[in-house]
């Protein structure tokens, strides 16, 4: 789909994962400062969204995901993981339930995976899900004054549900309201910022996104997941051994670094290219972006036994790294070895 919101003054379209949304609104620049320092809204309507309706839905989430889901109080935002036997990452969900039904938004093209898998494990239970990626947008409020906009916009517009996570707050709406939505919030003082913007605040913050800092073989612990979108302390869910082991007696066999990148460099990285110490390839860069303030930055998941304190390089440009996932995460048990005495 290609968003009405890109007819607002200055938009120019996103390219490859986020085509259809606005990249930015004539200033990155501006855009970031306003994300940090006051409100911005983003247009992310080209986000799967998925409801889960059914009383017996947050159980059954419960069982499916990495999230602690049973008995979730309506408006709690939270993240969630659906990993396959081995721990890796099959699909991301943020998600809110609002006392009825549960919502769901996930990587763009995603909806249509997450419902055929959800529809396979329905079984005997009482729960009913749907893709509402075409008629349902997501519209996401960010910066210290953000709460004022927000008003603003439940107040004008009908049928806005509110996920007001600790740094954002995504409003799921229908799709013919995008647009009234977006009118409320700039008026109530909150910028349009496109996704250059929020993907350097992403980044800048140290959250991972699917499928561009993560690949098949990624697992929770690598990318700064567990507390976030994994619970430690709830029952049996698939990958959970995995995530157990880790956390217990191993350590990832890789690790999130937070890449500061040469700012002399005219471009940025590919997505997947090597990241490289002493000429031999030691990870993969993720998704990058131009910060207001940092500059050039990246993430990039390393070996863990690259040294923290190594200056890396990423497609001939010159990367300091700055640790976000510690090489000894995990290894939290206390293991005395007995043996028999001689």
């Amino acid at each position: 789909m290609t968003s009405p919101l890109l007819t607002t003054p200055g938009a120019v379209t996103a390219e490859s994962i986020d085509s259809g949304v606005a990249a930015h609104y004539g200033d990155p620049a501006h855009e970031g400062r306003a994300i940090e320092r006051s409100s911005a809204w983003v247009d992310r309507s080209n986000r799967g969204v998925v409801r889960v309706g059914g009383p017996d839905r947050l159980g059954w989430l419960n069982d499916l995901t990495s999230q602690l889901t049973r008995g979730l109080p309506p408006g709690t935002a939270t993240e969630a993981l659906v990993l396959d036997t081995r721990g890796h990452l099959r699909h991301h969900l943020s998600l809110v339930d609002d006392g009825e039904a549960t919502w769901i938004h996930t990587e763009p093209g995603d909806g249509p995976g997450l419902v055929a898998f959800l529809d396979s494990m329905r079984f005997m239970l009482r729960v009913e899900v749907e893709d509402l990626s075409a008629s349902c947008a997501v519209l996401t409020v960010l910066g210290p004054d953000r709460a004022a906009a927000v008003a603003a916009v439940t107040e004008r517009v009908d049928d806005v549900l509110v996920r007001a996570a600790e740094d954002e707050t995504d409003l799921f709406l229908p799709a013919e309201r995008l647009a009234d939505a977006a009118r409320a919030l700039t008026e109530a003082g909150a910028r349009p910022a496109g996704m250059w913007a929020y993907e350097a605040h992403r980044i800048a913050g140290h959250r991972v996104r699917p499928g561009v800092d993560t690949d098949d073989r990624t697992i929770p612990h690598e990318v700064d997941w567990v507390g976030r979108a994994v619970h430690l302390e709830k029952g049996c869910y698939p990958g959970q051994e995995t995530v157990a082991r880790v956390h217990n007696l191993g350590r990832p066999p890789r690790r999130l670094v937070l890449l500061h990148l040469d700012g002399t460099a005219e471009r940025l990285p590919e997505v997947g290219a090597a990241i490289e110490l002493g000429g031999r390839a030691v990870g993969r860069v993720g998704s990058s972006a131009r910060h207001h303030e940092l500059g050039p930055i990246a993430l990039g998941v390393v070996k863990r036994a690259a040294p923290t304190d190594a200056d890396l390089v990423v497609e001939g440009i010159a990367a300091g790294q700055e640790v976000v996932v510690d090489p000894d995460t995990g290894a939290n048990a206390q293991i005395d070895l007995r043996r028999r005495p001689r």
